[in-house]
């Protein structure tokens, strides 16, 4: 391997390397207390060790030679009081020396710029970041003021230790002769500091063991401290050296996901959350079942209470365990749950799946495609039932997951019906989210539609124009601001046999929905109104050219002169202007200009064009034309022109 260019000769002949800038930084965060409980260290440590046995297992699934002679995995953690030392041990995959660099000195496969930069100085905030990004072992340092780390890979001779005090630097040597591993796994030694002797205290470590790392799989034992005073017997009293010591088992040991529902407690269930998904917030959702028949298999998932931080990754990776008889065989399993369901954590025992199973083998799997139809009803009922059972906490996960759950509207032909059952949306009707069913119950007599707006921000879209003529006759519209609503739309056209039908699109009849005024045939009158306005038309139409498509006379402004609309049948407003955006539509179709025959202005234009023709319209034309599209939020074409034709219009009315 290449040395880096900050890389250093030591005397005894390893090397002395410069952490990464970034994880310089990061290492100073953690230093300084950003977890809320200094004892998580312990639980990140035990979980890293945990996960480098299930990577062996797996591994060794086709290779059998690599666990000959040591198949029975375990983390044994010693302590020693005297030297003031914390030590966690495991028999897993272990370590090569580039592994040891890539894993211990970058922050691997995170982009480390892109990380550091979401590092707020919240430490509820970052800690979360953290956990995502994998990095828990920099923990240690919280705690220790010098870290080793000796480790052997099970398909390598070679031993490597590496040291580091958390400070810049850390070093990378290889070891031999007595100090050199007789086997496979990573030994991690922390150097306690001076206040933090706690941490070789038996009673705490099996406090710790026991709230954050009892559901492990593997055998925790602790080496070194006495035997707790039910179990002593009267022997194994004293602190006692290491060789001394009994081994402790000190955790439960068996796959949590296997135990009857009522045995694991909320606690539990927490913990192991935090272990498969690497966050720190509560499960908000869990359902843990065994389902049995044609197919067995075992569930324990989780849905989070936050957004993880790669839920809008552009490669959508879903994050669900695969074990098969007990036995890890990844832990992204793609093939399980759709990938609108990403955000769900945890881990699903198939027993029907060879233990050889290859990636290549799980692709297409019919009962992988069996297992991961189940897997999805289940989760869709559960959602269902909490959407039914607590309106307040259902509210609260469709603001965090709502928008990818419509991604299976536009993906899952066979689930949109469950999923727009469990859809929630903002509307002009208040600040409550609202169900399709709810919104068809309340639809007015003669409104044969359900009418929505899309856009990007919320605020902007319950000011846009194309909403007055709504309001005023009590119709409720749709407010949507998630990119994915302008294409699961179009798939799904109708609910309950009720169109879709955008306000940002001409040809919309407001005249057949009452309003329940009494007052309605006057207003319907006034709105055709006696006004004479073809004439306006036609000269706006002469001014405007290919600017615009069409102008015509509006009924859905009631408040403003003006606004632009798609034609029926074009591509939607909001549409056009997200392909533009990422360079997927070269030009902007030209929109139907839209007047409110009953606003003065328009009444004002009008009596103008009557006495003085088109030409004294000209620059009013193309001012409310640019003014149109400010609202829409758009570049104007020619903005030095607008400002001359609002200067000069502002001059002739001030003078006048």
């Amino acid at each position: 391997m290449a040395k880096s260019p900050k890389t250093k000769k030591t005397k005894s002949g390893g090397e002395t390397r410069q952490f990464q800038a970034e994880v310089s930084r990061l290492l100073d965060i953690v230093a300084n207390a950003l977890y809320s409980e200094k004892e998580i260290f312990l639980r990140e440590l035990i979980s890293n060790a945990a996960d480098a046995c299930d990577r062996l297992r797996y591994a060794a699934i086709t290779t059998p030679a690599l666990i000959e002679g040591d198949s029975d995995f375990n983390i044994a953690l010693t302590i020693d009081k005297d030297a003031r030392t914390l030590t966690i041990a495991d028999n897993g995959i272990g370590m090569t020396h580039d592994e040891l660099v890539d894993n211990l000195g970058t922050i691997a496969q995170s982009g480390t710029s892109a990380f550091v930069e979401q590092l707020s100085g919240d430490s509820k905030k970052d800690v979360s970041l953290i956990g995502q990004f994998g990095v828990g072992f920099y923990s240690a340092f919280m705690v220790a003021d010098m870290v080793n780390v000796v480790s052997r890979h099970a398909e390598s001779e070679e031993t490597w230790r590496w040291s580091s005090d958390g400070k810049g630097e850390f070093t990378i040597e290889e070891v031999t002769g007595e100090d050199a591993r007789e086997g496979r796994g990573a030994t991690i030694t922390l150097h306690l500091k001076e206040d933090e002797t706690e941490f070789t205290e038996p009673y705490r470590i099996r406090h710790i063991v026991k709230t954050y790392s009892d559901h492990i799989a593997v055998p925790i034992t602790l080496i070194g401290g006495e035997p707790p005073k039910e179990a002593a017997d009267g022997e194994g009293e004293g602190e006692g050296g290491a060789e001394e010591a009994t081994p402790e088992t000190i955790n439960t040991a068996s796959a949590i996901w296997t135990r009857p529902r009522n045995d694991v407690t909320e606690q539990q269930h927490t913990e192991f959350y935090h272990h498969v998904s690497h966050q720190n917030d509560e499960p908000w959702l869990t359902a843990h079942f065994r389902v049995e028949g044609v197919i067995e298999y075992s569930g324990l998932l989780y849905i989070p209470t936050d957004q993880p931080f790669d839920l809008f990754h552009q490669d959508r990776p879903t994050k669900v365990s695969l074990y098969v008889k007990r036995v890890f065989i990844t832990d992204n399993c793609e093939e399980l749950l759709p990938r609108w369901l990403r955000f769900v954590r945890g881990v699903i025992d198939s027993e029907d799946l060879p233990l050889n199973v290859s990636r290549e083998m799980l692709q297409n799997n019919p009962v992988l495609s069996k297992i991961k139809t189940g897997l999805t009803t289940r989760l869709l009922g559960e959602l269902k039932k909490k959407a039914a059972n607590d309106a307040d906490a259902y509210t609260a996960f469709w603001g965090n997951f709502g928008p990818v759950l419509k991604e299976g509207l536009y993906e899952a032909f066979g689930d949109r019906d469950a999923l727009l059952e469990l859809a929630r949306f903002k509307s002009t009707r208040g600040d409550d989210l609202t169900s399709l069913k709810d919104y068809v119950e309340r639809m007015k007599d003669g409104q044969e539609a359900i009418y929505y707006i899309t856009g990007s921000e919320i605020d902007a879209l319950r000011m846009s124009p194309q909403l007055e003529g709504f309001e005023a006759r009590g119709v409720e519209v749709l407010l949507l601001t998630d990119p994915v609503d302008e294409f699961w739309l179009p798939m799904i056209g109708a609910f309950e046999e009720k169109t879709f039908k955008s306000v940002t699109r001409g040809g919309d009849d407001l005249s057949a929905i009452k309003s329940g005024d009494a007052d309605d045939e006057t207003k319907n009158e006034e709105t055709s109104g006696s006004e004479d306005i073809d004439r306006l038309i036609a000269a706006l139409k002469l001014s405007l050219g290919d600017a615009v498509k069409d102008v015509r006379s509006s009924q859905r402004l009631t408040e403003s002169a003006v606004c632009l609309v798609a034609d029926d049948g074009d591509m939607d407003m909001n549409l056009e202007r997200m392909l533009k955006a990422h360079n997927q539509l070269d030009a902007q179709s030209p929109r139907v200009l839209e007047i409110n025959p009953k606003h003065a202005l328009i009444k004002q234009l009008s009596a103008t064009t009557e006495a003085d023709g088109a030409d004294a319209v000209r620059d009013a034309a193309l001012l409310l034309l640019d003014q149109a599209r400010i609202i829409e939020g758009e570049t104007l074409a020619d903005p030095a022109a607008f400002a001359r034709r609002m200067s000069a219009v502002m001059q002739k009315g001030l003078s006048a």
